[in-house]
C-alpha cells in the first residue's frame, strides 16, 4: 500500500498495466456487478437537473427505467446507485455498433451539459471508498477487463496513467503527481 496525504492506494494502482479495449469487452462494465453505478449525494442532484437533455439521447427501455425508478435510487446497501434496466445494465446506457456507451458521456461530448458522467464510471475498474480516517483507492480486477489488461501490457501503460483524468478528478492534480513520483519511485526499486 502507498500513502499520500489521507489516501491510502492499493500498489495495484500503481504496478497493474490497463487500458479500456471496448471491441473486446462491448462495454460491459455497464452491464456486470450487483446494482447500479455509485453516485455521490452531488451526483444525485446532477442526474435530476441534466435529465431532461439526456433522456432525449437514452434507449426507450432505460428512459422507461428512469421514470419507473428516478434518476437515481438506493440499492441493498444503501447507496446512491444509477438505475437498472430488468436488474441488469445502467438505464443510462446506449448502443453503438454493439457496444454499451453513457448516453450521459455522449451529451457531454456535444457539448450540452458540463457533467462528463459519474466518478465511479470514470475511475472504473478502480473503486474508491471513504473511511473515517483515510480515502481507499482500490483495483478491481474483473475478468471481463482481461482484454484491458492485455491491451495495457501490450502498449505499456499503467493503470494510473491510464486513469489520469479521472483521478486527477477525484483527487486534484497535487495527489497525482505525488502519485506518479511514487510509481516511478516504485519502480527504480525492482
Amino acid at each position: 500500500m502507498l500513502r499520500i496525504g489521507d489516501i491510502i492506494f492499493s500498489l495495484d494502482v500503481l504496478e497493474k498495466k490497463f487500458v479500456c479495449d471496448l471491441h473486446d469487452c462491448h462495454g460491459n462494465c455497464c452491464r456486470e456487478g450487483d446494482s447500479g453505478a455509485p453516485l455521490t449525494d452531488e451526483e444525485v442532484g446532477k442526474l435530476k437537473e441534466i435529465w431532461p437533455v439526456v433522456r432525449k439521447y437514452m434507449r426507450p427501455e432505460g428512459i422507461k427505467a428512469v421514470e419507473a425508478q428516478g434518476t437515481s435510487v438506493v440499492d441493498f446497501e444503501n447507496e446512491n446507485v444509477t438505475p437498472l434496466i430488468s436488474n441488469a445494465e445502467c438505464a443510462y446506457t446506449i448502443i453503438e455498433s454493439g457496444i454499451l456507451r453513457c448516453s450521459i458521456e455522449k451529451v457531454w461530448t456535444e457539448g450540452k451539459i458540463s457533467f462528463q458522467k459519474p466518478l465511479s464510471c470514470h475511475l472504473f475498474p478502480v473503486r474508491m471508498k471513504q473511511y473515517s480516517d483515510f480515502l481507499a483507492v482500490n483495483y478491481q480486477e474483473l475478468p471481463l477487463c482481461a482484454g484491458a489488461r492485455r491491451k495495457g501490457f501490450k502498449d505499456g501503460v499503467y493503470l494510473y496513467e491510464f486513469l489520469k483524468e479521472p483521478l486527477i478528478r477525484a483527487l486534484g492534480g497535487e495527489a497525482y503527481a505525488e502519485l506518479c513520483i511514487a510509481a516511478e519511485e516504485l519502480r527504480k526499486r525492482k
